[in-house]
């Protein structure tokens, strides 16, 4: 829609010149807007991260502990299934009515369902919460299509890119937030025999919830809507159904496609493991070191997930662009693919006497690996859905619907296997969901070597560069 806008605006622009600037001055007034959005959108969805384990095993009746692996994994499922099913109704209605109202609505929902997810005295009405808090956020597409209405195409990458940046820190103070404000009564006199007592998650949350509703007013201040009237889509929407059916069937066409269907294939492989990390990772740490954990408290898993972000931004904002030009995207999608594989299956390996040294390399390892994968597997299916003629919208779209699909199996397959496998003896014990992981991202960096080579992808040897 915003290459089409942009085309329809240089045709009008001698009747309504003065609409036209407005609409390209909306950009540059709007971008910081929307990188504070986008990150306050990130730092509610990472704060609950650290705590949803102890959550979910303060809810879990005595008489189903055993399931409380799986509840996590449903519960981590349940917002990336609502955000697939969902990202498509908010799209259309924000071509329709514009991309201001949409995001606002979703910053309102953010609001809500923070609170009440913080309020749950039932894992059911933490499961509804979470699933609405999914419905409502639909910010980052939203986002993205916005930023494509007030772009031109050399403004266009950068712009994505500072979107990218407010995504990795909001999932770097996200979980830092969410550990260090979890059972603030056992930390802080002040909070004892107050609701935060009573519902000791409460605090992370309502800090998402006020996040929200500052970043609302600031966009109802501050953000002027990118899409003006005239090339705002007029015909009925299609049904949802519809819109399901034809995602389907474009995720299927480009499985099928020709070297497309590769790089979306490892991607697919890299996304699951990787995600069934996030459902057991704080099953694990949070378990008694009698039986193999670490016990580590809400904090420490927070500062965890703050490092594994941090180092994330230093890789995609230092390393990889020195990285890409040495040895090129294709060269780098099967060596990080084995860089996170190799972090992933030392997890459970961790000694207690020695946690935070093993546990920091394992996090570097992992923020490495992902930090390398995720720009070079986006600019090699870029590069070789253009170079093969292929429409780039469709293309990653599919790619989209198929990550958001292994983001919803991924945390799934992770519980269940936890409760399946944590009570049995080696190799299949609590060891198992790592190991798993590590076999999907060996998977996937073998089928990223059969990856065709583009034209521009072989970095030139070292003496004709220095030349």
């Amino acid at each position: 829609m915003g290459y089409y806008k942009k085309a329809v605006v240089g045709k009008i622009m001698d009747e309504s010149s003065t609409e036209s600037s407005v609409v390209r001055d909306a950009g540059k007034g709007a971008l910081l807007v929307l990188f504070l959005v986008t990150m306050i959108d990130m730092i509610g969805f990472g704060i609950v991260i650290p705590f949803l384990t102890y959550l979910v095993e303060d809810l879990t009746p005595d008489n189903q502990i055993a399931n409380i692996g799986l509840w996590v994994g449903l519960l981590m499922t349940s917002y990336s299934a609502a955000q697939f099913l969902f990202s498509p109704f908010w799209g259309s209605l924000s071509d329709r009515i514009g991309r201001r109202p949409v995001l606002m609505v979703g910053l309102v929902g953010n609001t809500v369902f923070f609170t009440m997810f913080g309020l749950a005295n039932s894992l059911v009405l933490a499961l509804i919460a979470r699933f609405l808090a999914g419905v409502f956020n639909g910010n980052l597409a939203v986002a993205r299509a916005y930023i494509g209405d007030v772009s031109n195409s050399q403004q266009l990458a950068t712009r994505m890119g500072i979107i990218g940046a407010a995504f990795g820190l909001g999932f770097t103070f996200g979980p830092f937030i969410g550990g260090e404000l979890s059972n603030p009564a056992a930390r802080w006199e002040i909070f004892q025999n107050t609701i935060f007592d009573s519902h000791p998650y409460l605090l992370p949350c309502a800090v998402a919830s006020v996040l929200s509703l500052f970043s609302l007013a600031v966009a109802y201040r501050s953000l002027p809507e990118s899409l003006p009237p005239e090339l705002r889509v007029q015909s009925e929407p299609k049904p949802w159904a519809t819109q399901m059916v034809q995602i389907t069937k474009n995720s299927v066409s480009m499985l099928k496609a020709n070297n497309v269907s590769l790089i979306i294939w490892v991607t697919m492989l890299f996304t699951f493991g990787f995600t069934i990390m996030h459902a057991v990772f704080i099953l694990y740490t949070e378990m008694n070191p009698a039986n193999g954990g670490l016990a580590f408290s809400e904090a420490d898993n927070g500062r965890v997930f703050a490092m594994i972000g941090i180092t994330g931004i230093f890789t995609q904002g230092l390393l990889i662009g020195p990285l890409s030009r040495r040895f090129g995207s294709r060269r780098l999608i099967p060596a990080a693919s084995v860089l996170t594989g190799l972090g992933l299956v030392l997890v459970p390996y961790t000694q207690a006497g020695n946690a935070w040294t093993h546990i920091l390399i394992v996090a570097v390892l992992i923020a490495l690996g992902n930090g390398i994968f995720q720009p070079s597997s986006s600019s090699y299916l870029t590069r070789i859905a253009k170079s093969n003629g292929y429409e780039l919208g469709v293309v990653m779209g599919a790619q989209e619907s198929l990550g958001a699909f292994a983001r919803i199996l991924g945390p799934l397959t992770g519980g269940l296997v936890w409760t399946l496998t944590v009570s049995q003896d080696w190799p299949f014990d609590y060891h198992t969901a790592f190991h798993l992981c590590g076999v999907m991202m060996l998977a996937a960096a073998i089928l990223a070597l059969r990856l065709p080579a583009l034209d521009d992808d072989d970095p030139p040897p070292q003496h004709e560069a220095e030349e």
